[in-house]
């Protein structure tokens, strides 16, 4: 018992300071700042409890709502717009994270005031679709995909739906319009 009880308290220590070692504003392949891939829409008011939490519900059959969920910190800035994978069910995991704060960013730096540069230096590319008015960057990796406004593009693509999006044809400086990670 005197052997056990030592490493036990160890193991209760180091299992304890993990915890509060965590960065809240950390984006990875599992987790955006203190929400993971398992947290619940329930679990949202105590993870950001010193924040605000406004939920957008709107009820109607064909609206098309998914229940959207905005987060904001306790100046009013706006964090975080989430989407459950079931709309009205407090038990369901989130499907959808928009980050809107740039404090918000991966272990390389990306975050939504990032520049297309910031994602040809640190990642892999998945791919990229041709939309009516963006071009949109997956990086697999990460979950994650960022939406570039057309005006951002050569005049060339801005209207063109058909032609594929080659990286090299993307500038450097072009900023991300949505900085979306998707978990559903």
């Amino acid at each position: 018992m005197k052997k056990i009880l030592p490493s036990l308290i160890v193991a209760l220590i180091l299992l304890a300071s993990c915890g509060k070692d965590q960065d809240p504003f950390l984006i990875d392949q599992t987790r955006v700042g203190l929400i993971t891939q398992q947290t619940q829409i329930r679990e949202l008011d105590s993870l950001f409890a010193g924040d605000s939490i406004v939920r957008a519900v709107n009820p109607g059959q064909f609206s098309g709502n998914r229940n959207e969920i905005q987060i904001f910190d306790s100046q009013g800035n706006r964090l975080l717009l989430v989407e459950p994978v079931q709309a009205f069910d407090s038990t369901s995991t989130i499907g959808f994270i928009q980050v809107m704060d740039a404090r918000y960013t991966t272990s390389k730096g990306l975050g939504p005031e990032s520049t297309f540069k910031d994602i040809v230096e640190n990642y892999s590319i998945s791919r990229i679709e041709n939309t009516l008015r963006a071009a949109v960057v997956f990086i697999d990796e990460l979950n994650l995909y960022i939406t570039i406004d057309k005006q951002e593009l050569p005049s060339e693509l801005r209207y063109d739906t058909q032609s594929r999006i080659l990286a090299s044809q993307i500038p450097d400086n072009a900023r991300f319009k949505y900085f979306m990670i998707n978990w559903d």
